[in-house]
C-alpha cells in the first residue's frame, strides 16, 4: 500500500468535515481517513469570522448534526456557541485524532490504474508538500474563498483617512466606541453586524444600493420547548428538526408560488418594527422573495436598532470616497470614521485545489453535478455542498448517509470504484445555483451545471432529496 494512505480523505474540518467524520465512524467504522484542515484549527467558518455578532441565520435544530442533540435555548446561535458544539462532536465521535492541521489541498489527481487519489497537500505558511492517498475523497471545504472577500473598487477610497475593513479580515483589536461607522451591504453580514455594534457606536448607517427582504424570527422556540419537556431528548430533537424543515420548506414554496401576497406579509411585517422609520425605499426589494436569499435577524434586533434611532438605513449608490467618509450619487455625504465593507464572499470550488485523473486537467466547469453529491466524469469524488433556501446541514447529513449505502453496495458487489456519467444527449444545463445574487452570478463561469431533470437535477428541497438519497 502506498504511503500515507486511509480508505477516505476528508477536505476540511469545519461544518460537513467534522459531520461527515461522525457519520463514517458511526456508519462505516472499517474505513480508514483522515481530515486535511488548512488552518490551525477546526471550525471552517465559524472559527474563521471574528466580526461582531457573527451568528447563523438558520435555526441549529436544522442547522446542527442529525446525531448530535442542539441543547442551547437559543435558536440562532452564535459563532462560539457553534464552534463549542463541533469540538463537542469531534471529541465524542474520537475524529480529532484524524485531523491533520496546516494542510491545504492544492492538487488531487486520479490514477484510474490503481483506483487511487493522490493529494497534494501544501503547509499554508511554509509551502512544505505532504503526499497523501486515498481511494476515494470527499470535498467539505464548501465553495467560498476564504483568504480574501469580495470587494468592489471604490472611487477615491485612497482618500479615505479612517478604516476601511473587509468582515472576513475583522481584527479583533478594532475601537469601535464613539466611532461613526458606515456598514456597505444589504446581506446577511450586514444585518448581522449593523445591531450588534449599534449601542457601542456613536452611529451606525447600513448604506445599500438596493434592499433585501429581511424577517425577525424569536430566538427562543416555544414550541420546541414544550417539546422537550415532553419527550426524551434524542426524540424532541428529531421532532423539533422534523418541524423545522416542514415549516422552512412551507415558507420557500410560498415565496415562490405567492410572491406577491408573501412581499406583503414580509414588507408590513418589517414595517410594524421600524416604528416611524419609512419602509420605503429600504425595505421593498425590486424582486420577489427568495430569488435572492433571506435575512434573518433574532427578536428583530435589527429593526429594534433603527427603531431607537441608533442605526439608519440609507439606499444610495456610493459615488466616491472623501477623507472623511463617502459622497453619494444624490450628493449627500455620510461621514465616518469607519467603513465595513460587508459586500459578500468570492466563490472558490474546492479550495482553488487543481483536479486531474491520470495527470490530465479536470475542467469543474464543464462537469454536471449528479444527485447534488458527485460531479459527471469524476470517480471516488464526493461533494459536500449544502442548501441555499436551508440549513447547509441538512444536504450535508443527506450526503454522508447516501456515501454510507454507497460503501455498503461497493463492498458487498466487490467494486472498487463509482462514477457519475451522462447518458442522456438531450440533459440541458441550467446553473447550479437558484438564487440571483451577486457572489453567485460573479462565480457562473467556474461552477459545475446542474440539469434539467433527476438525478442531475439540484432539488433545494429537502424532502425530495432524502427520498432520493436515503429511500430509493
Amino acid at each position: 500500500m502506498k504511503a500515507n494512505y486511509t480508505d477516505v480523505i476528508i477536505i476540511g474540518a469545519g461544518l460537513s468535515g467534522i459531520g461527515a467524520a461522525c457519520h463514517l465512524k458511526n456508519a462505516n467504522p472499517s474505513k480508514s481517513f483522515v481530515i486535511l484542515e488548512s488552518r490551525e484549527e477546526l471550525g471552517g467558518t465559524w472559527s474563521l469570522f471574528k466580526y461582531p455578532g457573527i451568528r447563523s441565520d438558520s435555526d441549529m435544530y436544522t442547522f446542527g448534526y442529525s446525531f448530535k442533540t442542539w441543547d442551547n435555548p437559543k435558536t440562532f446561535a452564535d459563532a462560539p456557541s457553534i464552534l463549542s458544539y463541533l469540538n463537542e462532536a469531534a471529541t465524542e465521535h474520537n475524529v480529532s485524532e484524524h485531523i491533520n492541521y496546516n494542510q491545504r489541498g492544492v492538487h488531487f489527481n486520479f490514477n484510474t490504474k490503481d483506483k487511487l487519489w493522490t493529494v497534494t497537500a501544501a503547509h499554508p505558511k511554509t509551502g512544505v508538500e505532504t503526499t497523501y492517498t486515498s481511494a476515494f475523497v470527499f470535498s467539505c471545504s464548501g465553495y467560498y474563498n476564504y483568504d480574501k472577500g469580495y470587494t468592489p473598487t471604490f472611487k477615491g477610497v485612497d482618500d479615505f483617512k479612517g478604516q476601511l475593513i473587509h468582515p472576513q479580515k475583522w481584527d479583533t483589536d478594532t475601537v469601535l466606541k464613539d466611532k461613526k461607522v458606515v456598514v456597505i451591504g444589504s446581506g446577511a453580514t450586514a444585518v448581522t453586524i449593523v445591531p450588534e455594534i449599534a449601542n457601542e457606536v456613536a452611529h451606525v448607517t447600513m448604506l445599500q444600493r438596493s434592499p433585501s427582504y429581511i424577517s425577525a424570527l424569536p430566538n427562543t422556540d416555544k414550541i420546541a420547548g414544550i417539546i422537550k419537556k415532553i419527550c426524551p431528548k434524542r426524540t424532541a430533537h428529531k421532532l423539533i428538526r422534523a418541524k423545522n424543515v416542514f415549516f422552512s420548506i412551507l415558507f420557500f414554496k410560498l415565496c415562490r408560488q405567492f410572491p406577491n401576497a408573501m412581499t406583503s406579509f414580509i414588507v408590513n411585517n418589517a414595517k410594524k418594527k421600524l416604528g416611524d422609520f419609512p419602509v420605503e425605499p429600504h425595505f421593498t426589494p425590486n424582486y420577489d422573495p427568495w430569488v435572492q436569499r433571506l435575512c434573518m435577524c433574532p427578536d428583530g434586533d435589527f429593526f429594534r436598532a433603527i427603531r431607537q434611532k441608533k442605526a439608519t438605513v440609507v439606499t444610495d449608490t456610493i459615488a466616491h470616497f472623501v477623507a472623511n467618509g463617502v459622497v453619494l450619487e444624490s450628493g449627500k455625504t455620510l461621514e465616518a470614521d469607519i467603513v465595513i465593507s460587508a459586500t459578500g464572499l468570492n466563490i472558490l470550488p474546492f479550495g482553488g485545489a487543481r483536479i486531474a485523473i491520470d495527470d490530465t486537467p479536470f475542467t469543474i466547469a464543464d462537469a454536471f453535478v449528479y444527485k447534488g453529491l458527485m460531479l459527471s466524469g469524476l470517480p471516488n469524488f464526493f461533494v459536500f455542498i449544502g442548501y441555499t433556501n436551508a440549513s447547509w446541514t441538512l444536504k450535508s447529513d443527506l450526503t454522508s448517509a447516501y456515501i454510507s449505502r454507497m460503501f455498503a453496495y461497493l463492498e458487498a458487489n466487490q467494486l472498487e470504484t463509482v462514477e457519475a456519467r451522462v447518458m442522456d444527449d438531450t440533459l440541458k444545463r441550467t446553473p447550479l445555483l437558484n438564487l440571483d445574487s451577486g457572489y453567485i452570478n460573479r462565480a457562473s463561469n467556474i461552477l459545475p451545471s446542474q440539469g434539467d431533470k433527476a438525478p442531475w437535477r439540484v432539488y433545494q428541497n429537502y424532502i425530495l432529496d432524502y427520498k432520493m438519497l436515503r429511500l430509493d
